[in-house]
């Protein structure tokens, strides 16, 4: 589906931010953080409007935001999901060698057994290893 369609189907105004953003993201085909973005963007990156468009895109159920650690933060697709239905929980696996992160929508975090009266609204697993590639 083209960038224009996603921000169409989400009912989101048309910008060329937006656009720039979920084109990086479907042309690498996996998850990319802030810098490896805004080099996709070009002229279209501006740190500010950067941070603004992927939280209305994050809030919008469009990409998903995987904290891999406290240094880094990558973003991806949320592919096939209905418009305003957000991010299923799924886990991801961060390659500890070549860097590579991978959304793992098969494999589905808990249900987590919490103590009464605790409620999960979300949940983030990665798996951290040797991707097939450097194992």
């Amino acid at each position: 589906m083209q960038a224009v369609d996603i921000i169409h189907q989400y009912n989101l105004k048309k910008t060329s931010p937006r656009l720039a953003i979920i084109e990086a993201l479907q042309s690498s085909g996996e998850p990319l953080a802030e810098a490896e973005i805004s080099e996709k963007m070009g002229s279209h990156y501006d740190r500010t409007t950067f941070y603004r468009t992927m939280l209305t895109l994050e809030e919008a159920g469009i990409l998903h935001r995987i904290l891999v650690d406290k240094m880094l933060v990558k973003y991806a697709m949320n592919i096939a999901r209905p418009a305003g239905k957000g991010q299923a929980d799924h886990a991801h696996f961060y390659c500890n060698s070549c860097k590579k992160l991978v959304c793992l929508e098969e494999i589905h975090p808990g249900p987590y057994r919490l103590p009464a009266g605790f409620k999960t609204s979300e949940s983030e697993v990665i798996i951290r290893g040797l991707c097939n590639l450097c194992s």
